[in-house]
């Protein structure tokens, strides 16, 4: 999801701070993901995470360090009963990356990422227990990671189990409250289907859910 993209459904979020705190969440997605990127040693790279893990919970105890994505999820995340243990789910769903196969098991597990992510969002953002937020998150997170894997086999995996939570969480229709997510799942769904980046047919799908919750 391009940052345009971004932009689009941080307007569908229902208050100004439910969209700071998914813009937060997204923040530390990003960094998360760069950290990542940026580490060539696997053990090197859970030393990392780890940090981040604990860097998280410590937010709830103690005031954010001068780092700006943990002050930004201190401010706009830590609310409504959120704790910073919590938004450290979506550092394990980083970390399973750094095993050397990543097999079905190993997948679903990276989609915890997006399983906390959603779930954090809604509930800030006050979404109906009814709106598929983990399978929604679940699906996003692979659909996304499919893109970036170098073995073709891995990426089929990410593909598929992507595939069977998206079309769960687009099955439904999603409260006012929620739909940013259930936007953020559709155009995850059309990266599977390869509409591109940037196609006015994106754009068009993400306002007709933002209308109907369809």
């Amino acid at each position: 999801m391009i940052d345009v993209e971004r932009r689009l459904v941080l307007t569908y979020m229902p208050t100004p701070a439910a969209a700071a705190a998914l813009a937060a969440l997204f923040a530390l997605d990003d960094k998360l993901a760069e950290t990542l990127r940026t580490t060539s040693e696997p053990m090197l790279g859970q030393i990392r995470m780890q940090w981040w893990q604990d860097a998280l919970a410590k937010l709830d105890s103690a005031p954010p360090p001068p780092e700006p994505v943990l002050q930004g999820v201190a401010r706009d995340v830590l609310r409504d009963r959120v704790t910073g243990v919590e938004v450290g789910q979506i550092v394990e769903g980083w970390r399973v990356l750094l095993e050397a196969e990543l097999d079905g098991a190993a997948l679903r597990s990276h989609g915890a990422r997006g399983r906390a992510l959603f779930a954090l969002a809604g509930r800030v953002a006050g979404s109906a227990e009814s709106d598929p937020l983990e399978r929604a998150g679940e699906g996003w997170a692979l659909a996304d990671l499919s893109a970036k894997l170098s073995d073709s086999g891995e990426a089929v995996e990410a593909r598929r189990i992507a595939g069977a939570a998206l079309a769960d969480a687009c099955a439904v229709r999603w409260s006012r409250n929620g739909r940013a997510l259930g936007a953020m799942a559709h155009l995850a769904r059309m990266d599977l289907a390869g509409v591109p980046v940037g196609s006015p047919q994106r754009t068009l799908r993400a306002l007709w859910h933002r209308m109907t919750g369809r």
